[in-house]
């Protein structure tokens, strides 16, 4: 009895690593894409609305699903200090979600070189950067789909197998 509720515990766990695993591929995609699309809220409200930053990050903010709302309320609230500086700003925020997220240091750094240059240009060179980060994001983002493809399947049935082999093994 025992050893059937302790096989049933070993797969039900194994299968749960499988799953889990398989769930951040899933969600880095969807991530990237909410990235990607407030980059184009915010591209919007500086070039049509002529919003300033802060006051675009907070509309950002409240528009936009996790994790771009977390990112955009963040900086909002550090812009809105005397004293602050976007680009400090803006990594500040980045570092402080970055552990809730699922992407990887490919992302981070694209999203950290477009706060280098984030609200030190015109609006129109601002347009640019932001296209140049929708652009490599993309990239991003299909790699993502394709691992996603590729390995999301096989992290399931890996939870599943492995659980099987260990009870093998110790019975």
């Amino acid at each position: 009895m025992f050893k059937l509720i302790g096989a049933l515990l070993i797969i039900g766990t194994t299968t749960w690593a499988g799953f889990e695993a398989s769930s951040h591929l899933t969600r880095r995609p969807k991530q990237l894409r909410i990235i990607k699309d407030s980059l184009r809220a915010l591209d919007a409200e500086i070039m049509y609305s002529h919003t300033p930053l802060g006051e675009a990050a907070k509309k950002i903010s409240l528009q936009m699903p996790e994790p771009a709302a977390r990112l955009y309320e963040i900086f909002s609230e550090k812009l809105s200090k005397t004293d602050a500086v976007v680009k400090s700003a803006w990594k500040e925020s980045l570092d402080e979600i970055w552990h809730d997220t699922d992407m990887k240091a490919g992302e981070y750094e694209i999203l950290m070189q477009f706060g280098e240059s984030l609200g030190r240009h015109d609006r129109y060179t601002q347009q640019k950067q932001i296209l140049l980060a929708v652009t490599h994001l993309d990239r991003e983002e299909s790699e993502a789909r394709e691992k996603q493809k590729k390995y999301e399947k096989i992290m399931k049935s890996l939870g599943v197998l492995s659980g099987l082999l260990f009870i093998i093994l110790l019975f």
